[in-house]
């Protein structure tokens, strides 16, 4: 069993992917978030391939391979989601399981809510449903014992409201050096973390990501998550393609809202995962009501917690890979027969 390279390219857009699994295998798609690509998804392709399944990862549209846009309005939700379309129409394929992670969850979680025909089902980690990239609509999300209103506003989603202020900045800080940035997000939970204030809720007052320390530290990388080769090709693809594409995903916010609200009320009727990361403290969905909109749209709904930080399906894939097998074998319609 192999991971492999691919593919689709339509008018519109191209789609870099990678696959594993026989080809008339159930299929299972995921999406990847910032600052990732279709590799992070490595563990879960080669065992859901391995158990029968037609796993496939693209890299999301401004990432790897896969064809990259000079303005910000390319990356909001529902171009992102055509893209997914034109995917799955590729693949010859009426439905798939769509598994997505980070910003790939809302993509997951809007191919449900506005594709439900091209959905068998639908699972999430770490990012439950409603999240659209639009901070000062996420009160819900936010405890604030840890992040009093006069002090931290939109609690741990500052860092976001830096991108809609100050996108260049942001930008450029994060391009001085691609490969230390990924060195020093790609890293397990900490326990230590919980009941202290996210470093993200202070991005602002900072005037940045790395400004008070001098521009990106050289951290060593963290081997629980990732490996050298995996380092290497995070930051290539991020040197060749820049930060403008990852970083234009979280300036759509009103776009996605509206997005969003065309389908008010309407519940998600399929099988819905969620796992939640027990040491994610931006995604806190353990301590605060995150999840409570998602709960009241998804009546088909299975939870799941994995003691991890965010990078859940690099940090603990054989935990991971366990639940997902669980519940995929679950669905009657995707069960692999012997």
């Amino acid at each position: 069993m192999e991971i492999t390279e691919h593919r689709v390219t339509t008018p519109r857009h191209s789609t870099f992917y990678r696959a594993c699994g026989p080809e008339d295998g159930p299929l299972v798609i995921m999406t990847h978030g910032w600052p990732e690509l279709s590799i992070s998804w490595r563990h879960q392709l080669l065992h859901l391939g391995r158990l029968g399944y037609r796993a496939i990862a693209p890299d999301m549209r401004g990432y790897g391979g896969s064809t990259v846009y000079n303005t910000h309005d390319a990356y909001a939700q529902r171009e992102i989601v055509k893209d997914m379309v034109e995917l799955i129409d590729a693949l010859e394929a009426q439905e798939a399981v769509w598994i997505g992670h980070d910003w790939g969850s809302p993509v997951a979680w809007n191919m449900a809510l506005h594709h439900p025909d091209r959905v068998a089902a639908v699972a999430s980690l770490c990012v439950p449903f409603g999240f659209v990239g639009n901070p000062e609509h996420m009160e819900h999300s936010i405890d604030r014992t840890l992040y009093p209103a006069d002090e931290y506003p939109v609690g741990q989603w500052d860092y976001q409201l830096f991108y809609y202020e100050n996108f260049a900045s942001a930008q450029a800080e994060m391009e001085q050096d691609p490969e230390r940035v990924v060195k020093l997000l790609f890293r397990k939970g900490d326990p230590s973390g919980r009941g202290q204030p996210a470093g993200t809720a202070s991005t602002r007052k900072n005037n940045g990501w790395f400004a008070p320390l001098g521009g990106v530290p050289d951290m060593p990388l963290d081997p629980d998550v990732v490996t050298d080769d995996d380092i290497a090709t995070y930051a290539k693809h991020l040197i060749e393609n820049g930060f403008f594409g990852p970083n234009s995903w979280y300036v759509n916010g009103k776009d996605n809202q509206a997005y969003l609200d065309s389908k008010a009320g309407q519940e998600l009727s399929m099988p819905v995962l969620f796992v939640h990361a027990t040491y994610d403290y931006v995604c806190d969905t353990t301590t605060t009501a995150f999840a409570e909109p998602m709960r009241q749209r998804c009546p088909n709904l299975t939870e799941r917690r994995i003691d991890s930080g965010h990078w859940m399906a690099q940090e603990k894939p054989t935990q991971l890979n366990a639940v997902l097998e669980d519940w995929l074998s679950q669905q009657a319609n995707y069960l692999v027969q012997g």
